[in-house]
C-alpha cells in the first residue's frame, strides 16, 4: 500500500492532496494541506514551501513524509502577472484660486459672499455697506476670532463668512450670535488673495446634505455675476465640489482652474499575424480592451519607456527572463486588462491641500515564455525526500479533472480558475480534449483598485477590504452593516471603535482609517470585483467556447483562491445567469469546496481511480497529450 501526493504550486499558495493506494488499484484521499508559496512561482525557491506543505499533509494523514512513494507536480502555466496605475487627468489651479476644500468639521451653515479681508483689519478701513469674509490666520485663537466677529457685527458691518487656518470652525461658531458659514483647516491661508470676491458655503451638518450653490456652475455664475463664456470655464470648479459638505471659491483677476489630460503613453498591441495596433492609454480602458480583443490572439504588447505602464511591462518581462534564464527580448506579453478608475490626487496649485478624484487607468499584464524550470523544482524535492517526483500534467487539464469530482457536474465543462495574478479558463470537449487560456487580471488588480480609489496607501488593508464586509459601529452594543441592517452585540465593543468604520474579519473588528462610510466601501469593493472578475470571466468563456456564443456552455465551475471570496462567485453567477448557464463554486471531491482542484486532478491522473464517487473519464490520460493551450 503506497501513498501519492499531488502538489499544485500557485502564485500565492501551494496545495497538496495526499492519497493512499488501495488493494484494488484505486485511491483513497487521506489528507490535504495548504501553505504559502515560497519564492516566485516556477523557481527552485518553491522547494521549501512544497516540503512544508507535504509535511503538513503527511502529519494530518498520520504518516511520516518519507512514506510518500510518489510526488506529482503540475506543469505550471509559464505566466507572470503584474499591475500598474496610470493617472490621466489632473486639476491645476493658477493665481491662488482655491477650490474643493472639504474639512471634516466646518462650522455654521449657509452661503456667504463678500470680499476676502484679513481679520486684523482696522474697522475704519472698511465701509459698512461692503460684505466681508474674514481670513483668520493661525496666530489668532478661536476666542479672539469670535470676539472680533461679534464686535464688527455689533458695529453694523456684514460679516458673511470666515476662512480659518486652524481647526477652529466649530469653536468660533459656538461663540458668535450670527449664523455664518466657517471653513477651517486652510493650511496655506497666506496664499489666498486679499480684497477679492470670496464665496463660502457650508451644508447643514445634521441632515447629511451636501452643498448646493458652489457645486452648480450656474450657482457660481450667480454669485460672481459671470458671463456665459466665463461660466463655461468654471465647470471644472463646480464638478470638483460635487458631494462636498463645505467649499470656498475665490475669484481672482487672472486665476483659472483647468482639467488637463496627462499623456499616459501608447500601447502597441501586436497580433499573431504581426499586425500592430497603437492605442493611447489616456483614451480609457474601453478603447484599450476593444483593441486587445480585435487583435486576439495577442502575440506581444509594447509600450513607451518613461510611463508607469511602460515601466510595469518592462518589469514583468525582466522578472520572467530572470526566472527562465532567457533573453528579455524572447519574453512576450500575451494579454493585458485595462480598467477605468478614479484616484484621489492633490490639486496642483491649491492652498489647503485640496484633493479631488482624478481619472486613471489600471492595467494588468500577462507575460509568457516557453517553459518554466519545473525540473529544477522536481530535482530539489527528490533530493530532500529521496522519493520519485514526476511532472505530471498541464495545470489547466488537472484543474478540469479535479473539478469533475464536484457532485452534479459532467463534461463538456468549463472551469474558471481565479487566483491572484491571473484568471485562467479551461474547457473539456465531449471528446475529452482540453483547451485552456490565461488572462491578465485577478485578485491583485482588485486590491490595487480598492487601495487607489479609497486612498488607503496600504496594500494589506486594501486586501482586507477586499476580503471582508464593512460595518459602522453605532454605539457600544450595535453595529450597522454595509447593507443597512443593524446587529446587536452580546458584549460591548472597545471604546476606541465607537463611531468608526470597521471590517468584520471573523475574529473581530479591524478599523478602516479612511473617512468613507461602510456603504461607500461596499460600492468601491463590488465595483472593482465586477470590473475585473466578471469582465474577465465573460471574456475568458467567450474565447474558449467552441461555438459562437457562451450560451452553449452547459456547466461552468469556479475554482481557486478567489472562488472562496464571499461575493465574487455570486457576482459571476448573476452575470452568467442571463445566458442560462449552470455556474457555481466547485466542491472538489464533495468536501473541499473550490480548493485543491489541481492537486486532486494530479492524483487522479497519476494514480488510477478514486474512492470518491467519481469515475475518471475513459482515455483521459491519452487526451492530455492531445490537449491544446493558448
Amino acid at each position: 500500500m503506497g501513498y501519492i501526493a499531488g502538489v499544485d504550486i500557485g502564485n500565492s499558495s501551494t496545495e497538496v492532496a495526499l492519497s493512499r493506494r488501495s488493494g484494488d488499484g484505486g485511491n483513497e484521499f487521506v489528507s490535504n494541506a495548504l501553505h504559502r508559496t515560497t519564492g516566485l512561482k516556477g523557481t527552485r525557491k518553491n522547494v521549501p514551501g512544497v516540503l512544508n506543505a507535504l509535511g503538513q499533509a503527511a502529519e494530518k494523514g498520520g504518516i511520516d513524509v518519507s512514506q510518500i512513494d510518489r510526488v506529482l507536480l503540475n506543469e505550471a502555466a509559464p505566466v507572470i502577472g503584474d499591475v500598474a496605475m496610470e493617472t490621466i487627468t489632473e486639476t491645476v489651479i493658477t493665481e491662488s484660486t482655491m477650490i474643493g476644500h472639504d474639512p471634516s468639521t466646518p462650522g455654521g451653515v449657509g452661503l456667504g459672499v463678500g470680499e476676502g479681508v484679513e481679520i486684523t483689519t482696522e474697522m475704519g478701513e472698511r465701509s459698512p455697506d461692503d460684505p466681508m469674509v474674514f481670513l483668520v490666520p493661525e496666530t489668532m485663537d478661536f476666542a479672539a476670532a469670535a470676539e472680533t466677529i461679534e464686535k464688527w457685527s455689533a458695529a453694523g458691518y456684514e460679516v458673511a463668512g470666515a476662512v480659518v487656518q486652524r481647526d477652529d470652525a466649530v469653536l468660533i461658531h459656538n461663540r458668535i450670535e450670527a449664523e455664518i458659514p466657517i471653513v477651517d483647516e486652510v493650511s496655506q491661508i497666506e496664499k489666498i488673495p486679499r480684497g477679492q470676491p470670496t464665496a463660502v458655503e457650508v451644508a447643514p451638518q445634521a441632515t447629511g446634505r451636501t452643498i448646493n450653490d458652489l457645486s452648480n456652475p450656474y450657482g457660481i455664475a450667480t454669485v460672481f455675476d459671470l458671463s456665459a463664456d466665463e461660466t463655461q470655464k468654471i465647470i471644472p470648479v463646480a464638478r470638483a465640489l460635487v458631494g462636498n459638505k463645505s467649499a470656498v471659491v475665490i475669484e481672482t483677476p487672472e486665476g483659472d482652474v483647468e482639467e488637463r489630460t496627462i499623456p499616459a503613453g501608447n500601447l502597441e498591441i501586436i497580433d499573431d499575424r504581426g499586425n500592430a495596433t497603437e492605442v493611447p492609454v489616456d483614451e480609457g480602458a474601453e478603447v484599450v480592451m476593444d483593441a486587445v480583443m480585435e487583435s486576439w490572439p495577442v502575440a506581444d504588447v509594447r509600450s513607451e519607456s518613461g510611463s508607469n505602464i511602460g515601466g510595469m511591462l518592462s518589469r514583468a518581462c525582466d522578472s520572467m527572463a530572470e526566472v527562465t534564464d532567457q533573453p528579455v527580448d524572447s519574453i512576450e506579453i500575451r494579454d493585458i486588462m485595462a480598467v477605468d478608475t478614479l484616484v484621489p490626487q492633490r490639486i496642483e496649485g491649491g492652498v489647503a491641500d485640496e484633493h479631488r478624484m482624478e481619472s486613471a487607468v489600471a492595467l494588468a499584464a500577462m507575460v509568457k515564455t516557453q517553459q518554466l524550470p519545473m525540473q529544477q523544482i522536481a530535482d530539489g524535492i527528490e533530493a530532500e525526500l529521496d522519493t520519485e517526483v514526476v511532472i505530471q500534467g498541464i495545470e489547466a487539464n488537472m484543474a478540469v479533472l479535479g473539478s469533475l469530482t464536484t457532485p452534479g457536474t459532467d463534461y463538456p465543462l468549463a472551469i474558471l480558475d481565479m487566483g491572484g495574478g491571473s484568471t485562467d479558463a479551461a474547457y473539456m470537449h465531449a471528446d475529452r480534449t482540453v483547451d485552456s487560456i490565461h488572462l491578465a487580471g485577478a485578485g491583485d488588480l482588485v486590491t490595487m483598485l480598492i487601495d487607489s480609489e479609497l486612498g488607503l496607501d496600504d496594500r494589506d488593508l486594501a486586501e482586507a477590504v477586499k476580503k471582508y464586509p464593512a460595518a459602522r459601529v453605532r454605539d457600544l452594543f450595535t453595529i450597522q452593516q454595509e447593507d443597512g441592517t443593524v446587529d446587536f452585540l452580546d458584549s460591548p465593543v472597545e471604546p476606541e471603535l465607537f463611531g468608526r468604520t470597521v471590517l468584520l474579519d471573523g475574529d473581530g473588528m479591524q478599523v478602516v482609517p479612511a473617512d468613507e462610510s461602510a456603504e461607500e466601501i461596499r460600492r468601491v469593493r463590488r465595483r472593482a470585483k465586477r470590473n475585473v472578475f466578471v469582465a474577465n470571466a465573460e471574456r475568458a468563456l467567450d474565447l474558449i467556447t467552441p461555438t459562437d456564443s457562451i450560451r452553449q456552455l452547459p456547466f461552468v465551475v469556479m475554482v481557486g483562491r478567489s472562488a472562496l471570496d464571499f461575493e465574487i462567485p455570486e457576482l459571476i453567477s448573476d452575470a452568467l445567469a442571463e445566458y442560462g448557464i449552470v455556474c457555481g463554486r466547485a466542491n472538489v471531491r464533495g468536501e473541499m469546496g473550490p480548493r485543491n482542484a489541481v492537486a486532486t486532478g494530479l492524483v487522479l491522473s497519476g494514480g488510477g481511480g478514486s474512492s470518491v464517487d467519481f469515475e475518471i473519464p475513459e482515455s483521459f490520460a491519452a487526451s492530455l497529450d492531445r490537449s491544446t493551450t493558448d
